[in-house]
């Protein structure tokens, strides 16, 4: 395992010492013991800058389960970096914002802590795998360590409703990206990105090609909340600030970004991928944006404004592709988009990190977030005021900061798309501009909602559950590195152009031969996107200062039909309906749920043995059959019969031994001395048990006892004979050489054991053997657990 796959797992490592530091060292905020990881994380990512800058790449591999073909590489190209910058740098900031931020003798933070590095450790495993299959690993647990972080506020309704419609909609995501991957490996033979990328022009045609593409977007869409699956991302708010600054700047909601600009040299080849990305991605950001406006939360406003600019990124991966339909790349022209998406994320991540920051100062000072409650906290917290101006005035693309330059690089590739003379953009191209616009308006709007409501005006301390005051300098660390990034990279964007975005853009256009060289300038003249720019402020300027007359038109929208309706509907509709299903069949009774599995038992595997024509009877080959045998098999048939018919349970427990018993001579005769004794001692310890068990029970009354049902012979019958035609079939249908000789052959040398069954258990079937185990301790836990609250409620019961 190399230094880089250590870097990937050292989350999960620490995650396992984290509640030990919490137990022995109480007195000291957990946070200061994970600290230094994503520091050293950080600055060891950083070291492959001078590689990465040059448009190369560094893997390492090594076996996981070579048999199909699934070996753990990591890659660290342009785009990998990128992200894993992102994933170590803003977690760094956001764990020392949480020190100051969870009160370590009110929070569980060794719980909190624990999901965090399962977060970040997940992240960095996405961006990193050069395998789907391990990729598609880490991808399902970020949805898992999320549903743990949303919901980490466990007693809040709202908190567990967020995780859970986070986990449903983003797992169902996972699985359909699991199909694709499928789908990938059915038309490639190979989980590696790399050979997959290498080898896409032979499977363009291929007629999986388009279902592994829809199947793939499917899985970004849902992870990176683009319309309509969007609706998860606003109730993830009830998560902590901390959290919440994380989920949105750079981790979770990112992912799905990073699995279409990740994809793109494999599927940008066929027009859906374009119209699809772009479509989704534009209609995404409009409707955040608009959605933005109507919320009274600061957090909500935050987190459909995060919809908005993901639907912006996306919508620039997606119009970014059709560069690769012309017979050149120019870096300046029809590439600006994908140069566009990668620098808007690296903006978007430093802006919105800081906000969240900020609106959790201002919830943590003054007790809430609500808006209406809120104004005129300039005076009391001149700080985070500032920090909430760069952040929004970088939101909605205002120079100097990074947010404008970034903002004017996405009309450029808007405007461009008039210019394309493909997939019909001729045509309806005019969309894309006229749609980047609006939502740009909105985003204004909602930007200047977010600073001025809160700062500015009236002043209303009877709304507030706390007198405000400035943060702590502790609290504040965090936002102030990233609100310096925004100035910083807005006015010397080109110390990140050819370190960070470069190599990214030429992961997502991999163009052989070409070297993409971006330099990123404030003025580029009197140009269309300037006056949009102009036109987006003056319109958002009066928008904004007449928003009481206008806002109603929200009114517009039933309520019955948004889509969160829906989905809860979809959630009670199937809860009804499995209800209904269970109650039909879930009466109480074992006998009855064995009549269920019997005769499904009895039907599916008849019908397979009829259909596939499997049954079949060989005797060729069938050991001489000894009076002996015959003898003990009357032996075995008489007891088992003679159990249905006798009236007292102490007979029917000893017949039942009988059977197990003459089992065990069978294996006598058959010279397995090994399982006639294991036989022997199950079959004494089964007896014995019984016995003690119902020695204590009542007698059965005369009423009690069961008499003969027909539908219970039939099945019993049916059972029997399906085991033994199966049984016959097997023997009789050899498809593969015995692998007695192959146990024979290698038990002492591969396991230097001399007793082959043990061996067989303990070695060849391990994991057998380790999940039974597992099933047995989880039993017994189940039953400790049970017992215990039994125990629990009787001592309540008589202290009442």
């Amino acid at each position: 395992m190399s230094l880089l796959h250590l870097a990937i797992i050292s989350p999960f490592l620490l995650a396992i010492l984290v509640p030990i530091a919490y137990k022995l060292f109480r007195q000291i905020h957990t946070g200061w013991f994970v600290l230094p990881l994503p520091i050293l994380l950080f600055s060891y990512f950083i070291s492959y800058l001078s590689i990465t800058s040059n448009q190369q790449s560094v893997t390492k591999s090594f076996a996981w389960i070579p048999a199909l073909g699934i070996d753990f590489t990591a890659k660290v190209d342009g785009l990998g970096l990128l992200f894993a910058l992102l994933i170590t740098g803003i977690g760094a900031l956001v764990v020392l914002y949480s020190i100051y931020y969870l009160d370590k003798n009110k929070e569980k933070l060794n719980t909190f802590y624990v999901y965090l590095l399962l977060f970040m450790g997940a992240m960095l495993g996405v961006v990193l795998s050069d395998n789907l299959i391990v990729l598609y690993t880490f991808w399902e647990f970020t949805s898992f360590s999320s549903f743990l972080l949303i919901g980490y506020w466990y007693h809040r309704e709202k908190s567990r409703y967020g995780a859970q419609k986070s986990m449903i909609i983003t797992v169902f995501g996972g699985l359909s990206m699991l199909g694709g991957i499928i789908l990938l490996y059915l038309m490639t033979g190979t989980f590696s990105i790399s050979e997959i990328i290498a080898g896409s022009d032979e499977i363009f045609s291929h007629s999986l090609f388009v279902p592994a593409l829809l199947c793939f977007l499917l899985g970004a869409f849902t992870k990176s909340a683009q319309f309509p699956f969007h609706i998860w991302l606003p109730d993830a708010m009830e998560a902590p600030t901390p959290v919440s600054a994380y989920l949105h700047s750079a981790t979770m909601v990112k992912a799905g970004i990073y699995l279409v600009a990740r994809m793109s040299p494999v599927f940008a080849e066929h027009s859906l991928w374009l119209w699809l990305i772009a479509g989704f991605g534009i209609t995404t950001l409009f409707w955040g944006s608009f959605s933005a406006v109507k919320q009274t939360d600061l957090k909500a406003i935050l987190a459909f404004s995060t919809v908005s600019q993901l639907g912006m990124i996306m919508s620039l991966l997606g119009i970014g592709a059709a560069a690769l339909h012309f017979e050149t790349v120019d870096d300046s022209y029809f590439t600006v988009a994908t140069t566009a998406a990668v620098f808007h994320l690296i903006n978007h991540a430093t802006f919105k990190g800081s906000l969240f920051m900020v609106a959790g100062i201002v919830d943590h000072e003054t007790g809430t977030r609500d808006i209406r409650k809120l104004g005129g906290l300039m005076n009391f917290m001149p700080i985070t005021f500032t920090l909430a101006i760069i952040g929004t005035f970088s939101m909605a693309g205002l120079p100097p900061f990074n947010g404008f330059l970034s903002k004017e690089m996405f009309f450029t590739g808007m405007v461009r798309v008039l210019e394309m003379d493909i997939f019909n953009l001729e045509t309806w191209g005019f969309l894309f501009p006229v749609l980047a616009w609006v939502a740009s308006v909105f985003t204004f709007i909602y930007s200047m909602i977010l600073v001025f409501k809160t700062f500015t005006g009236k002043f209303q301390p009877e709304q507030l559950e706390k007198k405000p005051h400035e943060a702590p300098i502790g609290m504040l660390i965090s936002p102030i590195i990233l609100a310096s990034l925004v100035i910083i990279i807005g006015f010397f964007p080109n110390i990140i152009s050819n370190t960070l975005i470069s190599p990214a853009q030429a992961a997502i256009m991999p163009v052989e031969g070409y070297v993409y060289d971006t330099h990123i300038y404030f003025w580029h003249g009197f140009t269309p996107e300037l006056f949009m720019t102009l036109g987006v402020i003056t319109l958002g300027i009066l928008l904004f200062v007449t928003l009481p007359k206008w806002r109603s038109v929200y009114n517009l929208f039933p309520e019955k039909l948004a889509l969160n309706r829906f989905y809860d509907s979809m959630l009670e509709v199937s809860q009804r309906a499995s209800f209904n299903l269970t109650r039909l069949y879930m009466n109480g009774f074992i006998r009855t749920y064995l009549v269920y599995i019997f005769s499904f038992f009895i039907v599916a595997l008849a019908a397979t043995l009829v259909l596939k024509d499997a049954f079949k009877f060989d005797t060729s080959d069938v050991a001489t059959i000894h009076y002996a045998e015959v003898l003990l098999a009357l032996v075995i048939a008489a007891a088992s019969i003679s159990i249905l018919f006798v009236k007292s349970r102490m007979t029917s427990i000893i017949l039942l031994g009988a059977v197990g018993y003459t089992v065990s001579l069978f294996f006598v005769i058959f010279r397995a001395p090994d399982l006639a004794l294991t036989q022997l001692v199950i079959e004494t310890i089964s007896v014995s048990l019984f016995l003690l068990a119902f020695y204590h029970l009542p007698k059965l009354r005369h009423e009690e006892r069961m008499g003969f049902k027909m539908t219970n012979a039939i099945i019993s019958v049916g059972v029997g004979a399906i085991v033994t035609m199966i049984a016959l079939s097997a023997h009789s249908n050899k498809m593969f050489p015995s692998i007695a000789q192959y146990y024979v052959e290698n038990t002492y040398k591969e396991a230097a054991g001399k007793n082959m069954v043990n061996v067989i258990l303990v070695d060849f079937r391990g994991f057998d053997t380790m999940f039974e185990i597992t099933v047995l301790g989880i039993a017994a836990l189940g039953i400790f657990a049970m017992i215990k609250l039994r125990l629990e409620g009787g001592k309540k019961n008589e202290n009442k």
